[in-house]
Order: C-alpha cells, then sequence, then structure tokens
C-alpha cells in the first residue's frame, strides 16, 4: 500500500493520454470551450447539473462566479472547467484551498486533467512547478502574491474554494486580499455556505469591470434526512449500521471525547472479520509510532477511525485514505472532515450542537451546522444521506423515563426529570429544528494589517504608501475599522524603520517609490509574528560569548510565537505535581503548599529580561501592547532534556495532540530559520536550529518531503513502474543535525549517570543492570556528582570516530575535579539508524582512560 493520498497515487499512475481534458486548437469561441469541457466529463461518465452548467456558461463568457450550492453538487467541475477556459486563452489560474492537505488533493487531481507539466503548487513549504499555467496554493499565498505584485500580478483566474473562511477571525484576510488586490483577474468564489453575498456580486463587478454571477440552488443531487436521536449515542451507532447507513462520522467538539467514544466503540462488532483482514492488509507495514500510534493502529484493525487536528497529519491521511477505500464504518472526530476533504460518509451524527470556541461554550452557527452536515451522502456513492443529531443525555434519560411509566399518568408524574448540568450550555430540539431551517449567516470581514503584509507591499513596484492607503481605506470594512487599520500600519511602519528593515529613500524613484527594504536582509528573511520586530531587537542584547546564547536565541523567539495551550498546560501540570512532592517531602503543610502552588507554572526562561526589554519596547512602539509577549519553552525543553519527540510527547502526557506538538516545532524552526540574522548565528545555534528541523521531518515529513520530491512531477506518458512513491529522508543525510540527535542521546545518559540510575542505562545497552552498577559505584568511589550544567554540554566533549559503518562516540563527563577521564561510550549503527527512521545506539559503558 503507497502512504499517499489517493488522489496522489492516482495522478502520479495516470498515463491514460484520454483522461487529459484536451482543448480545441487556436481561438476557440466560448461554445467550443464549452462543448470541451462537457465532452471531457461526459467521458469520466459525468453529466453536467442545471447549476454546473450556468456557472460554466458564465465563466466561459468571462463573468465573474459566486457559486452557493450544496457539498456533493460537483463545484470542483465547475473550477476545472474555469481553469480549461483560462488556459484556453493564455491566462494563469490560482486555485486557492484553505489547507495543505486540500491544496495537496487539488493539485494532484488537477495533474490528472491538465498533465503534470501545466500544473503547479505553492505553499508556505514547498514550491512545485511554480511558473505552470495552473497553480494550487493556500490561500495566503495568492494574498502574498496580490500584495506584492497587486493588479499588475500575472494571474487571469482565481478560484477560491471554501470562501466562507473568508469570515474566519485570524485567517480571513487572506480571502478578502486577493479580492481588493487583483482586479485585472476573473474570479470564481465557492462554498455551500455562503449566505447573503450581495455585497459580493457589487464590489467584484466595480474592482474588475466584469459583470457578476450568483449561481445557487438549494437541491443536493444526494438528499438528506434529519433526525433527532433519543437513544444513547452507542445505540444510535448500533441502529445506523444495522440499517446500513454507514460509514458514519461521528462528529465531537472535543479530542479527548472524540478518541473516548471510538475506544468504546471497539466492544461491538463494527467490522466482519473478512473486512478487518482487509484493513489489515491495507495498512501493511505503516509505520505506527508509539504512544497514539498504536492506539489508532488497534482502533483502525476493528474499523474505526479517528480525525482530529491534534493527531499528526501522517495519521490523519491514512484515515481519509482507508474510509475513501470504504474499509471504515465509523470514524470519530472533530469538524476537521468539514473543510472539504473527499470523504465518503453517508451518514453524519452530531454528539452535541454546542462547542467551545476558545471563549466560551455556544451553540452551533447555521453556517457551522451546515458545513458539517453536508459531508453527508457523496454523490457517486450515495443515492441519500442522513444527519442525525443526539439529544442531550438527560433529556434521553427523562425520555427513558418515561417510557418506562407508559402512559399510566401517575407513573409519568413520578418519574424524576433530570435538568441540564449547572451551568453548561446545552442545546434543545427546538435549537435543533432551527439549525436544520436557517440560513447560513452573512460573512463578515476579518481585514487586518500585519508587519508581513506591509514588507510585500514596500517589496511591489511603485509607491507603498498609495498602495497601502488604497488597501487599508477601500476594503470590506465599516470607516471606524479602516482607521483603526490605517492607524496599526503607521505603527508598524514606524517599527520596521526602527528595527532597520526599511529605509526611506532621500529621492524618490522613477516609479514613485519612497522606501524601500534593507539591501543585507539574508534570503528568505521574514517577520512572521507581530513580534518579530521585537524579536529581532531582543536579539541584539544577547551575549554571543555565553555558554546559553543558543538557547536564549531559542527563548526569544519562543516568546513571539502563539502558546501551544495544551502543552503548556501539562508542563504546568507536570511542574506542580513535582513541587508538591517535593514540598511533602519538605513537610510543608497542606495550606501553604496549596498557597505555594499558586506560583509554579510552566518554564519561562529569561522571563524577567524580556518582560523588561519589552516594556522599553513598548515606549516607542506604544501599539504593541495589542500583541502580548508570552516566554515559554518547548523547544528549549526538548532540547535541554535530550528528548526525542517521542520521548517528550510520552513526557508530558501529550500523545493525543502530538500534531499540535508537532505544528509548534514546524512554526519554530521556519521563525528561527527566517528570523534570525546569518550574522547571529553561532555554530551552536545553526546546530539546534539543523536539529529541530530534522525532528520535524523525522517524526513526520507528511506533505513536505512528497512535495520536494516532486519538483519535476511525472512526465505524461510515463508507465505506472517508472513512478514511485518518494523515499523518506535518510536520518543521515544532514550530518549536522545527525550529530546533535547522537550529542542529545550521549548527554541524557550523562544525565542519568549523574542520577546514578543503572536500570535507565540498560536502555540501548548492552550491559545489564548489575553491570552498570558496578560501572557508576567506580565513578563514585572518586567523585560526589557529575556536572550537567551548560559547560557539560559543549559540543567538544562529544569524541567521534567515523567509519562507512557506523561512528564510535565518546561523551565526556565533567567530573567535580576537573580530570574529564570517565567518558561514556556508545556505538551508532548508520544502516540501520536510516532504516529505523531514528538513533539505533548501542550503549556499551562507562570507563575511565587507562
Amino acid at each position: 500500500m503507497s502512504f499517499l493520498p489517493d488522489t496522489m497515487a492516482r495522478a502520479m499512475t495516470t498515463t491514460d493520454a484520454g483522461a487529459l481534458l484536451r482543448l480545441p486548437e487556436g481561438d476557440a469561441d466560448p461554445d467550443a470551450l464549452f462543448d470541451a469541457v462537457e465532452t471531457w466529463a461526459g467521458s469520466r461518465g459525468l453529466s453536467l447539473y442545471p447549476a454546473q452548467e450556468e456557472a460554466l456558461l458564465e465563466l466561459v463568457t468571462g463573468a465573474n462566479v459566486i457559486l452557493s450550492t450544496p457539498t456533493g453538487t460537483g463545484k470542483s467541475l465547475v473550477a476545472t472547467g474555469a481553469a480549461a477556459f483560462a488556459l484556453a486563452a493564455g491566462r494563469r489560474t490560482y486555485y486557492t484551498a484553505p489547507i495543505k492537505a486540500l491544496v495537496s488533493e487539488k493539485f494532484f487531481d488537477l495533474i490528472g486533467v491538465f498533465g503534470a507539466a501545466n500544473v503547479g503548487m505553492l505553499t508556505g513549504d514547498a514550491s512545485v512547478n511554480a511558473d505552470a499555467p495552473v497553480v494550487a496554493c493556500t490561500a495566503e499565498v495568492l494574498a502574498n502574491i496580490a500584495l506584492r505584485q497587486g493588479s499588475a500580478a500575472d494571474i487571469g483566474l482565481v478560484v477560491m474554494d471554501e470562501f466562507h473562511f473568508y469570515a474566519e477571525p485570524d485567517r480571513g484576510w487572506a480571502w478578502q486580499v486577493p479580492l481588493l488586490e487583483l482586479t485585472g483577474a476573473q474570479f470564481l468564489l465557492m462554498s455551500a455556505t455562503l449566505g447573503d453575498v450581495t455585497r459580493f456580486v457589487e464590489d467584484l463587478s466595480r474592482r474588475t469591470g466584469r459583470p457578476t454571477e450568483v449561481v445557487s440552488s438549494a437541491e443536493r443531487p444526494v438528499p438528506l434526512t434529519f433526525s433527532w436521536a433519543l437513544t444513547p449515542v452507542h445505540e444510535t451507532i448500533e441502529e445506523l449500521l444495522s440499517t446500513h447507513q454507514a460509514p458514519v462520522y461521528v462528529v465531537h467538539f472535543t479530542q479527548a471525547a472524540a478518541l473516548e467514544q471510538a475506544q468504546a466503540l471497539t466492544s461491538m462488532n463494527v467490522a466482519t472479520r473478512a473486512e478487518r483482514d482487509r484493513i489489515a492488509e491495507e495498512i501493511g507495514a505503516f509505520p505506527f509510532a508509539r504512544g497514539f500510534g498504536k492506539t489508532l493502529s488497534r482502533l483502525l484493525r476493528h474499523g474505526i477511525g479517528v480525525h482530529h487536528a491534534g493527531m499528526l497529519p501522517k495519521y490523519r491521511r491514512l484515515v481519509e485514505q482507508l474510509a475513501q477505500a470504504g474499509l471504515l464504518k465509523v470514524v470519530c472526530g472533530t469538524d476537521t472532515l468539514g473543510v472539504g476533504i473527499n470523504v465518503p460518509i453517508r451518514t453524519v451524527l452530531f454528539t452535541g450542537l454546542v462547542k467551545y470556541d476558545g471563549r466560551r461554550e455556544r451553540l452551533l452557527k447555521a453556517r457551522e451546522f451546515h458545513q458539517i452536515a453536508g459531508r453527508a451522502g457523496r454523490a457517486g456513492y450515495d443515492t441519500a444521506g442522513s444527519v442525525v443529531v443526539q439529544a442531550p443525555e438527560h433529556v434521553i434519560e427523562n425520555h427513558k423515563a418515561l417510557a418506562k411509566a407508559g402512559e399510566d399518568p401517575k407513573k409519568k408524574r413520578k418519574v424524576q426529570r433530570k435538568k441540564a448540568p449547572e451551568g453548561r450550555t446545552t442545546w434543545t430540539e427546538e435549537a435543533y429544528e432551527r439549525l436544520v431551517a436557517a440560513e447560513p449567516e452573512p460573512l463578515v470581514s476579518r481585514m487586518r494589517v500585519t508587519h508581513a503584509m506591509l514588507l510585500n507591499v514596500i517589496a511591489r513596484d511603485g509607491d507603498p504608501f498609495t498602495a497601502m492607503r488604497r488597501l487599508l481605506r477601500d476594503n470590506h470594512e465599516d470607516g471606524r475599522a479602516q482607521v483603526r487599520l490605517v492607524r496599526r500600519a503607521v505603527a508598524q511602519y514606524r517599527s520596521l524603520l526602527a528595527a532597520g528593515v526599511v529605509e526611506p529613500l532621500d529621492t524618490p524613484a522613477a516609479d514613485g517609490r519612497t522606501m524601500r527594504l534593507v539591501e543585507d536582509l539574508q534570503l528568505g528573511f521574514a517577520l512572521n509574528q507581530p513580534l518579530s520586530t521585537f524579536a529581532l531587537s531582543a536579539l541584539e542584547t544577547l551575549d554571543p560569548e555565553s555558554v546559553s546564547y543558543a538557547l536564549d536565541v531559542v527563548s526569544a523567539i519562543e516568546a513571539t510565537l502563539d502558546d501551544p495551550r495544551q502543552v503548556l498546560g501539562a508542563q504546568e501540570h507536570k511542574a506542580r505535581g513535582e513541587a508538591i512532592g517535593q514540598m511533602k517531602a519538605d513537610g510543608i503543610e497542606y495550606d501553604e503548599r496549596m498557597e505555594l502552588l499558586e506560583e509554579v507554572t510552566y518554564p519561562k526562561p529569561l522571563e524577567e529580561l524580556l518582560e523588561h526589554l519589552y516594556a522599553v519596547y513598548r515606549q516607542s512602539h506604544p501599539w504593541s501592547g495589542e500583541d502580548a509577549l508570552s516566554p515559554k519553552s518547548v523547544v528549549r525543553d526538548m532540547y535541554e532534556r535530550a528528548m526525542t519527540f517521542a520521548e517528550y510527547v510520552a513526557f508530558y502526557g501529550l500523545a493525543r495532540s502530538e500534531g499540535l506538538v508537532l505544528r509548534y516545532l514546524g512554526d519554530a524552526f521556519r521563525a528561527l530559520r527566517q528570523t534570525v540574522p546569518e550574522s547571529m548565528r553561532s555554530e551552536e545555534l545553526a546546530d539546534l536550529i539543523a536539529w529541530l528541523g530534522a525532528v520535524v521531518r523525522q517524526t513526520d515529513s507528511s506533505l513536505l518531503d512528497e512535495w520536494d520530491a516532486l519538483t519535476a512531477p511525472p512526465a505524461e506518458g510515463a508507465a505506472p513502474a517508472e513512478v514511485r512513491p518518494p523515499e523518506p529522508p535518510r536520518l543521515t543525510a544532514d550530518s549536522r543535525a545527525f550529530t546533535v540527535l547522537v550529542r542529545n542521546a550521549m548527554f541524557r545518559r550523562v544525565e542519568w549517570v549523574a542520577r546514578d540510575d543503572a536500570a535507565a542505562l540498560t536502555t540501548d545497552s548492552s550491559l545489564d543492570e548489575a553491570e552498570w552498577g558496578e560501572a557508576l559505584d567506580a565513578y563514585y568511589a572518586e567523585h560526589d556528582h557529575v556536572d550537567i550544567g551548560p559547560d557539560a554540554r559543549n559540543p567538544r566533549l562529544l569524541l567521534v570516530e567515523k567509519s562507512a559503518e557506523a561512528w564510535e562516540v565518546a561523551q565526556v563527563l565533567r567530573d567535580p575535579a576537573g580530570h574529564q577521564d570517565w567518558r561514556v561510550t556508545a556505538r551508532i549503527d548508520l544502516a540501520a539508524s536510516d532504516e529505523e527512521g531514528e538513533l539505533v545506539i548501542d550503549v556499551t559503558g562507562l570507563t575511565r582512560l587507562g
């Protein structure tokens, strides 16, 4: 089994030239182009729905189209036709999607339609055939192109899939900016839940000079039925399975609840023996890691999937792939499948209608409800779909009790009705019925201005002041909000001047330019966080000669990143547990313990220094108070503990959130690589950045390596046998990163020696506990402790003898006498490390020279 999405494998092995969409040669008229698309659809066994036909006719004649039709009505086919029309006219198409997984799916689908040479992909992490006439990309990538190039951008058609993301508080700006800036393009905006779009019709027509048509339809090719369930969730699922309404997607609004429900279902016979055997065959040798990976493996072999944002991307894609193959009867997850991944689901089962939005519990909005419900019943798979909403538990229990009382009025009066949990938001059948009948709410503008936006506009030809004034004064916000945006932009520009990132020109250039980016910024320079300019100024205060310099740089950068709440909560929980244990050992009374415990939190390196620097920074940057500095230690903590990703996740009990941990490490890696100037990078910091990149890649290279490997996509007509899935990166390929992995592994042993822990030292060692005990006794007969401070981590204390097969390594211990004649020795098998994807080490002893 290839562990690539089905769309990827399909596109890579599609060699039938007849599968490609062939356009008329020469200057074809609109009728001929429309006929070509219709013929191609027919060759795939598809006939156009009325809404598809209407949208394609408008697009081929040059109009903008807002396509608002239910899920499963073939919006992707319309987008493909639009791209074909643009290709025939020599215009470039940018096809945007909200998440990288969906971008990848569209990329390979488009290769199957237009051929590899005509399709490219751009994300924040990878660039594949970027000059192609059809490019799949994230919304942020297109927004940044629009900011850098404005109306001069070589973009003839913009397809914006899942356009309801326009109303997302954090990301909505990326869906708005192309509408504002790409005035020469034709637009196709698509979503199943748009609501009233009158404002967009008028605005798009004014900006582009093209007519804008709305194509909408309430009819689904696969009709939905809605029902209210008064049975416990496991009984509801049993009934759905027994009445052949699987696959069932069971929607929860916490990751913990999704996993708990999936584990509870293993007691049911969800899949037959034959189905379980086929699942096992399809999974094959998929590399499940320890922790959550083993749990997921067990669930999948029962025919039960789990899908949520806390999972590693490789696990989410495996669940999607098995579901696409029809092998999973039940998938328990959050609303992550509502984003548009093409997974066939016959029934969507809501376990509730209340979600926590980061501030409070609230009822689902109509758009959220219909976006998730729309995943039920997919064309080509089902003739009907079902949406089932569970009643609250107290309502189900009351219903049961009343049913048990029968028709006897006296017994009914005696029933003790349960109430909703105190202080919790709940839902009712009336609320459910209102959601079913409600239209999606109007989309709300989420325009914002950031340092990165300013940098992009300043890099554009022409006067950036004029461009920014137009961008901030002619957008979809109201007047008061526009004034706030202008004030913030002015303040941010001043911060870029103060940081030396931009400089004014003494004399305006011929194109009207009045400022420019400084010329000595390193390649790939980016200010990815609102406080990146503060981070740059903070780095200048650090001492490059300090033994902790590299880690202090990491702390300055980490303080500007978004908080990974689950990780920080786990760190605080562990710190408080350790503090309670120590206070009990010290004989501190309960009341005093509780008072002292309030002061215990997660680690915050350099907190006092960074807070002081931030207070000084805010005196000249008063607006920066809008962005809270947040000292924390995740990358630094993991490095100082010399842990692998799996060890770190296990140490803090983060198996359910390991995807979040990986995303944070990836963000930190990009921030370090792109924001820290080359002149401030010591050798140790360069080692640390390489190590962090290796950790991210080895944990789950996800689409990064696949995309990198496809920088030269498969040629048209290539035989399937010539196409191979990309090999995973060799662990030893990056010598610098591999050296840091070895150094960290050896330092872990130094820490165990310092703890006199013979049992721990048997890990990956050919010596048993008794032999380690003898070695430790010999060391402690000479010295009373081992230094594990910063000096003990000096790279010079790791001695390496390299050969083609193995590294023989010795980690020198810093003893209190300063003799440094004791060392931990080990052998690293290079080939085995590459094969396993993790360090294969044999720790051979603790010895003294001579």
